[in-house]
């Protein structure tokens, strides 16, 4: 929990926040700052996962009126310095390769799984590799050879394709960026049945209830109570009259 006096809360009303993508991937997140003199393209240290990330700069800081929900929000750590930016650097050029020699691997081995995210700790030498599959995976040979090739710890994290689409982002039907890319921190389970719908009843016409992980659209939560899976029936256009 952040505390409330620290130097981001401007009187003990406002907090200074800038818009800052994690390792440059994903949505753009609203993140607590103590330093108002950061600029668009700067990167920035973060605490993330018990260890430290980068993260770059998309929007200068904004004074935003302080409300609860800002208590749980990521901090910047601080402005990133000359080595910092030489250490993003190497991170950066490990990961790409990391990603292209896994990729190729999985490929040779016949993995059935996706990769989705390759990232190298700060603070460690390891690199995580994101994935998501159907079941379980053997990838033991996997790790045996990315970790001679690359000489430090190798952790292999499978994700839900819900938590795919919040680190990737995206556009939904809607016209909104996707709720878990931009706003939501906790992925709750969605159940259809909850108002005692029978399991399994389906219409063809459902498929405007599934997002683009292929899972009940978490907007879902946030409807009344009483919410069906079935289209509503439309309302008679009103005929304007003529006097």
């Amino acid at each position: 929990m952040i505390d409330q006096d620290q130097d981001e809360v401007v009187d003990g009303q406002t907090v200074a926040v800038v818009g800052v993508k994690v390792r440059d991937t994903g949505e753009v997140k609203k993140t607590r700052t103590s330093d108002h003199t950061l600029r668009i393209g700067d990167y920035v240290i973060l605490a993330l996962d018990n260890d430290q990330t980068y993260g770059k700069v998309y929007s200068e800081a904004q004074f935003l009126p302080f409300t609860p929900p800002m208590r749980v929000m990521r901090s910047t750590l601080r402005k990133a310095t000359e080595e910092d930016t030489r250490t993003i650097e190497r991170h950066e050029k490990l990961v790409e390769e990391g990603r292209e020699y896994c990729l190729e691997l999985m490929a040779s081995l016949g993995l059935d799984m996706k990769l989705v995210e390759v990232y190298s700790a700060f603070q460690r030498r390891t690199l995580t590799f994101t994935y998501t599959a159907e079941g379980r995976v053997d990838f033991r040979q996997l790790v045996k050879d990315l970790a001679r090739r690359f000489g430090c710890r190798i952790e292999m994290r499978q994700i839900s394709s819900r938590e795919e689409a919040g680190r990737l982002s995206g556009v939904d039907t809607c016209g909104l960026v996707l709720c878990c890319a931009s706003f939501l921190t906790d992925f709750k389970p969605i159940n259809p049945n909850k108002n005692g719908r029978p399991e399994g009843q389906w219409s063809g016409g459902d498929s405007h209830r599934i997002g683009v992980c292929g899972r009940l659209k978490c907007c879902l939560m946030f409807e009344e109570d009483n919410w069906s899976l079935t289209r509503r029936q439309s309302q008679p256009l009103i005929q304007p009259s003529r006097r």
